[in-house]
């Protein structure tokens, strides 16, 4: 007896192979779509509250207006509860974001990354989607600028659930002088920054020995640092009593530091930042064994930069073209390592400002305006 073989006929087959075809490119296409939107969701960002955003509108907390948290794009759902049990709290959390945003562009004004932001909620762009040492010196100061906006919040009395600092008196404060005054809630700004904006990445998961995980684990430790860097950084601030500003008394509180001297510090730990990577058991380790590890204070990173010369799409840099440079600089900002060997335009423009100004009794200062042509050069 002849073994029955079943052959398909063309049409069959075809519709057959065409069918398991259009599977496998749906399933793929399913993939690219659920990676997409994973990109497009962790490109939004809460440092959105630092740009022009319904938190620093007043109108937000009329009574009877539509709820403040649903109209804050960038929030993960841990911020959003957050953001639900202290609405009060959220137009500093955007002021933090915002001096975080102010002091990176000051600290990189002079270099190739000079802390750009984008019109989207992601605020820096597809570049942040690099674990560099920009990214991470990003993370630092935004979480260090909401510690600063909420404790000095709390000093001030515009919210509810803290005020004035309970700091314990320095142990090497003179014994005459007094401890009270309303000192900066630094205590409360970093329990409170710490618990919103770490909520993103502890409610992320991704698979232990992943670049995800690593990622997680390198923004946790930036933002500690930063938050740290404001806690280290406080002081005591003084104020004299006495008859004729004789000093004979005088009574501190603990203060936070000018938010520039936060933001010279970090840049510091940026310049020596750690390069880490995933060990076996998940955790961050140093590339180089051979140097000391970083500390909490300590900025670590997990990628190499991405070229910052020429505008790339992919990475997120804008390159450095149309940047002004210094011709006489041999740093950074000079025209030739700004331009990156590309060469430079130069032209002239006018400025005007003060100048001549002179004090009148009583009490105003009047100046002239006085005007220059200077030369400028631009990046290729």
């Amino acid at each position: 007896m002849k073994k029955s073989i079943g052959i398909l006929s063309p049409g069959v087959a075809l519709r057959t192979a065409g069918s398991a075809m259009s599977s496998k490119f749906f399933l793929m296409a399913l993939a690219i779509f659920f990676s997409f939107a994973q990109v497009v969701i962790e490109a939004n960002s809460w440092w959105s509250l630092g740009m022009n955003n319904p938190v620093q509108m007043s109108e937000v907390y009329i009574i009877g207006a539509q709820p403040l948290c649903s109209q804050l794009a960038g929030l993960s759902q841990g911020q959003k509860k957050l953001c639900h049990l202290y609405q009060d709290h959220m137009q500093y959390i955007g002021e933090g974001a915002k001096t975080g945003i102010k002091e990176c562009q000051y600290q990189f004004r002079h270099r190739r990354w000079n802390c750009s932001t984008v019109d989207n909620t992601s605020v820096f762009g597809r570049v942040m989607q690099i674990g560099s040492r920009e990214t991470a010196f990003t993370y630092a100061v935004s979480a260090a600028g909401v510690v600063n906006a909420m404790s000095r919040a709390c000093r001030e009395g515009e919210l509810s659930t803290c005020g004035c600092s309970r700091a314990a008196r320095p142990k090497d404060l003179p014994r005459d002088w007094l401890w009270g005054g309303c000192g900066d809630n630094i205590d409360y700004g970093y329990r409170f920054a710490k618990e919103f904006v770490d909520a993103r990445e502890r409610e992320r998961i991704h698979a232990k020995g992943s670049y995800e995980s690593a990622r997680i684990l390198m923004n946790l430790h930036n933002n500690e640092a930063g938050r740290r860097t404001v806690y280290n950084l406080a002081d005591v601030a003084c104020k004299c009593h006495g008859v004729s500003g004789s000093c004979s008394l005088k009574t501190c509180w603990l203060q936070l530091a000018d938010f520039r001297k936060v933001g010279d510090a970090l840049k510091e730990k940026y310049d020596s930042a750690a390069a880490m990577r995933l060990n076996s058991r998940g955790k961050l380790v140093q590339v180089n064994s051979r140097f000391n590890s970083p500390t909490t204070q300590d900025l670590v990173y997990i990628d190499p930069s991405p070229d910052y010369c020429v505008r790339n799409e992919s990475t997120g840099s804008l390159g450095t073209q149309g940047r002004l440079c210094n011709k006489t600089s041999e740093g950074m900002d000079g025209c030739e390592l700004m331009c990156c060997g590309r060469g430079y335009d130069q032209f002239k423009t006018v400025q005007t400002e003060r100048c001549h100004c002179k004090f009148h009794w009583c009490c105003y200062v009047k100046c002239k305006k006085c005007t220059e042509i200077v030369d400028q050069f631009v990046c290729k």
